[in-house]
């Protein structure tokens, strides 16, 4: 039983981890091509001191966190932890 416990518990710090970078990593990919957006409509030049590309880029980022993508970035939790019930379930009971 102390060794289920250790395995969830290492589980979920590992699966956390593997989460959270995911995240930053889609989130800044998300920023990237919301920056290649901008530079296409209005071209090259200072847009890092333009208030309007800092708002273009914080309201592309408030829609992504609203996004599905986001939300199958759950999916790092879900598919190992159904994926190793089914194979506890497969080896012990058929």
């Amino acid at each position: 039983m102390f060794a289920l416990a250790r395995l969830v518990v290492v589980g979920f710090i590992v699966l956390t981890i593997v989460y959270v970078c995911l995240s930053l990593y889609s989130r800044s990919v998300r920023k990237g091509k919301l920056k290649a957006e901008w530079i296409e409509q209005h071209g090259e030049g200072d847009y890092d001191d333009d208030p309007n590309y800092e708002a273009f880029i914080d309201q592309g980022l408030q829609d992504y966190d609203g996004s599905l993508r986001r939300k199958l970035i759950l999916g790092v939790y879900i598919i190992p932890v159904v994926l190793m019930i089914t194979m506890i379930y497969l080896m012990n009971f058929s």
